[in-house]
């Protein structure tokens, strides 16, 4: 057995960071600045990484797999491209040193190419996506409750890189594809009279390929080499079994959005109407409510089987807690950085042309800080921009539709959306603006929204 403990304390020292104003609570937020040439440096990097790669792949096969190491760089590639990845210096540092942490334990992973990023992305996930990184979602951090449950998320994630995960899933997929039994079916389907494409779309769905999801056993496995890094460090094993029952709970939608939106968007002089929030329902509108069996629900979260996921994990994690005492300290930058993501994350969408989840991201901190300066103003900007991009016929292009896949609120705030006319797009942006007036007049984010709310409002 080693034991290369990694006392917390240290850790946590080492973690500290120096972040910029706006990370704290009692500033207004500021967007951090997208360094656009490190972003160009990185993918340079791995492309020359990637071509290496095809480059060294064997030649039995070769063309099926350099089509799976092409889609996966492709996929690779657009994180960079649409600045997904954050590139805040001091975020990064504190990437590295958590990186650091468990690394430091784990001396077979010391020689290993590891990149490790903060994806911008509200979807509460982290991700091993090939090529030796791991991205760390916005959307999941800012959720975690303490540093010892952020190492086990890397941990989990180191895991998937170590055991190979991704490449053997390819190698899965092109030995079942070039199968003597594969290619017999084929055969046979070409020859029947009847239903041929049915049966070849049957066949193709049963082969469909996606480089970002790993099977459940992968997770398993990632789940119990992931602990066994952290138990290598001085990090709490138990918040191994937290983070899993918190993932388990984490796609729950339990704001009321249409008490939110009644109250937000309610003026005397601009009454709030109740069409604004009717279902359009039939065919090619509204919602369903539909009715799903555990099994099925599970299947469709973010992070599916997570209560198994526990109860294997359970007795290792009690193995392993014997004689250990770890300090579950968290640093002050960790919470400033989960401060900071919230916010960030409302600006990425908008910024990726998701006006709808970046509106509900920005009623979600709302309830928290209701007169706060960037989030108010966010919410006019929205708006208003929803008006421009109607009148340019391109609205479509930046709001999502109701979905059964979504939750209850979401779906409610895009049911909104899509029910509003062009007109009221500006006037609910004007007399929601217009409360705040008195008071944040002087930001000059506001001053600039109030005056194009006023101006469409007019036209």
């Amino acid at each position: 057995m080693r034991h290369h403990l990694f006392h917390l304390a240290a850790v946590c020292l080492t973690l500290t960071a120096t972040f910029p104003a706006h990370a704290q609570t009692k500033e207004t937020f500021t967007p951090s600045t997208v360094n656009t040439a490190t972003l160009s440096t990185l993918s340079g990097k791995f492309e020359k990484q990637y071509k290496q790669m095809v480059k060294d792949l064997p030649s039995e096969n070769k063309k099926d797999y350099e089509k799976l190491y092409e889609q996966r760089w492709e996929h690779i590639q657009s994180k960079f491209k649409d600045k997904e990845i954050f590139t805040l210096p001091e975020a990064q540092k504190y990437m590295n040193s958590l990186l650091a942490a468990v690394v430091a334990g784990n001396p077979e992973l010391k020689d290993r190419q590891i990149s490790c990023y903060f994806s911008r992305s509200a979807s509460p996930n982290a991700s091993y996506i090939g090529q030796g990184i791991i991205l760390f979602n916005m959307g999941l951090f800012s959720k975690l409750e303490n540093e010892s449950q952020a190492a086990f998320v890397l941990c989990h994630e180191l895991a998937h890189y170590y055991l190979e995960h991704s490449e053997k899933k390819m190698a899965k997929y092109v030995t079942d594809i070039t199968s003597k039994d594969l290619q017999k079916e084929l055969r046979q389907i070409k020859k029947t009279r009847y239903n041929k494409l049915g049966k070849l779309e049957a066949l193709q769905q049963g082969l469909v390929f996606d480089t970002r999801r790993h099977s459940r056993d992968h997770e398993t496995e990632a789940d119990s080499l992931g602990l066994a890094f952290l138990r290598n460090t001085g990090f709490d094993l138990q918040e191994a079994l937290s983070a899993l029952a918190m993932l388990d709970k984490i796609d729950e939608d339990s704001l009321n959005m249409n008490a939110c939106l009644r109250q937000m968007f309610d003026s005397k002089k601009y009454p709030f109407q109740d069409r604004w929030l009717n279902k359009q329902e039939g065919l090619l509108g509204g919602h369903a409510n539909l009715s799903r069996d555990k099994e099925l629900e599970d299947s469709m979260k973010t992070h599916p089987d997570c209560q198994a996921r526990i109860k294997l994990l359970e007795p290792a994690v009690a193995t392993y807690s014997v004689n250990k005492t770890p300090e579950n300290k968290t640093s002050a930058s960790f919470e400033k950085l989960k401060r900071l993501f919230r916010y960030e994350i409302v600006e990425y969408a908008y910024s990726a042309n998701n006006y709808t989840a970046s509106l509900y991201y920005t009623i979600l901190l709302l309830q928290q800080t209701p007169d706060d300066p960037y989030l108010v103003t966010q919410v006019g900007k929205i708006l208003n921009g929803c008006y421009s991009a109607q009148k340019q016929h391109k609205l479509g292009t930046k709001i999502k539709l109701p979905s059964p896949a979504y939750g209850n609120g979401y779906n409610t705030l895009l049911q909104f959306i899509e029910n509003l006319y062009l007109e009221e797009y500006a006037e609910l942006s004007f007399h929601y603006l217009s409360q705040f007036a008195a008071q944040l007049g002087s930001y000059p984010a506001f001053k600039s929204e109030s005056a194009k709310s006023s101006t469409y409002s007019k036209s």
